[in-house]
């Protein structure tokens, strides 16, 4: 098969099985359209976002050959560690290309990127592909193939309007599914949440536009004979935030009657933290990387970090790496080399409990000098120095040997 097929003459007789189900986008319970453009407006999940694309992103992405030993080495010479590693593609940096597709993942459930290969099937470059355009489909066979639209502005790898590509033409990175095939968006399963927080902020800024003054109903006891121009008068003279503290002189028996709750009434600064810690449970960040230290403490918030690191970007990370090997690397590719990502940096913890951690693989014998300098990003200690040698403490001596030396006369 080609890069890319823009003609499929096989019949399609279903589409993937988690195409049945659908999360989709549109209004919530709190009467806010949530969709992937309105979500990101919410400083929270627009934070969310970005933690987790950018960390995915900021991680070494290595290709290692593997050894006979067991042992690992970097595969600097192959041309996909410097695809994956630099520069996916002419237009954008390795950063860049992880940074989208992971955005992609948080906001519609999948990532995809199209794979152009040169004539011997090498894999020459990478293309993100907007997932709302995607679609994962079966032919009569029950071969799995992807339907993406185009428009102008995508890159010249493709023609015409619809495109089939096949799977080894795709790079796939699902999200959370029901068929292992197709993702679901966080942002259209959990919409009801994200629309509460749309609506509290929303009703936040209108109460300031109208003067921090709550809405009510102007009384008179006669008729008005053009109610529109008092309405225009009054909010003219007295609405939005630059108005707010004048003083309103009623004359002819007017009189306002505030019907609406303040925003101490509706609780909206309880409800709009509340839904920062949503919003927070949903990507599985930590409150405090979200800006909400109400229940940091000097000693948790270290602890939470390498939690973050444990329990969100590893999940991540699998999912990368298995997807990487299993588009970019052929099966026999992959008894040779595997992709992984570096995140020892991440686990690191703080500088002391780094040193006494180095201490005790040096003191034990498992850690030599350069290993904690490599780690550390120090130059190298020479061989003939000794910085490849193993220590060990000679203190410690078998129980049964005890004092064996002490009855000795020098």
């Amino acid at each position: 098969m080609g890069f890319f097929q823009s003609i499929f003459k096989g019949k399609v007789t279903d589409r993937a099985a988690g195409s049945g189900y659908r999360f989709p986008f549109g209004q919530s319970s709190a009467g806010k359209i949530v969709n992937e453009r309105t979500a990101m407006q919410t400083t929270a999940v627009y934070s969310a976002v970005r933690i987790l694309a950018e960390s995915v992103a900021s991680m070494p992405l290595h290709v290692y050959r593997r050894g006979d030993n067991g042992d690992r080495s970097k595969a600097e010479d192959l041309n996909l560690f410097y695809l994956l590693h630099d520069k996916p593609n002419p237009e954008m940096t390795s950063f860049i290309f992880r940074e989208t597709l992971m955005t992609h993942i948080l906001l519609w459930g999948n990532g995809y990127a199209q794979i152009l290969r040169n004539g011997r099937g090498e894999v020459v470059a990478l293309y993100p592909l907007l997932p709302n355009k995607m679609s994962v489909e079966r032919d009569e066979k029950g071969q799995l193939f992807y339907r993406y639209l185009r428009n102008e502005n995508e890159p010249p790898t493709m023609d015409g309007n619809t495109v089939i590509l096949m799977p080894g033409d795709v790079l796939h990175i699902p999200g959370l599914g029901f068929d292992g095939l197709v993702g679901y968006s966080p942002i259209s399963m959990t919409k009801n949440a994200i629309g509460l927080a749309l609506a509290a902020e929303e009703y936040g800024s209108r109460f300031f536009a109208n003067g921090a003054a709550p809405a009510g109903v102007l009384e008179h006891p006669g008729v008005i004979k053009d109610v529109s121009k008092l309405r225009e008068s009054w909010n003219e003279t007295f609405g939005g935030s630059r108005n707010a503290g004048k003083v309103a002189i009623l004359e002819e028996g007017l009189h306002f009657n505030p019907i609406s709750m303040s925003p101490q009434d509706s609780q909206l600064l309880e409800t709009r933290q509340y839904q920062l810690t949503e919003i927070a449970r949903i990507f599985r960040i930590p409150p405090h990387m979200l800006a909400d230290l109400s229940k940091a403490t000097f000693s948790n918030i270290e602890h939470e970090s390498l939690e973050f690191v444990k329990y969100t970007l590893t999940p991540w990370i699998c999912r990368w790496e298995s997807s990487l090997s299993d588009a970019l690397l052929s099966r026999e590719e992959q008894k040779k080399y595997e992709i992984r990502f570096n995140v020892d940096g991440l686990l690191r913890g703080d500088y002391k409990s780094r040193m006494e951690g180095y201490a005790v693989g040096i003191n034990n014998g498992f850690m030599c000098p350069n290993d904690v300098r490599r780690l550390e990003g120090f130059d190298l200690i020479p061989e003939e120095k000794g910085g490849n040698n193993f220590l060990v403490q000679g203190a410690m001596i078998k129980l049964e040997d005890a004092g064996i030396y002490a009855g000795k006369k020098k």
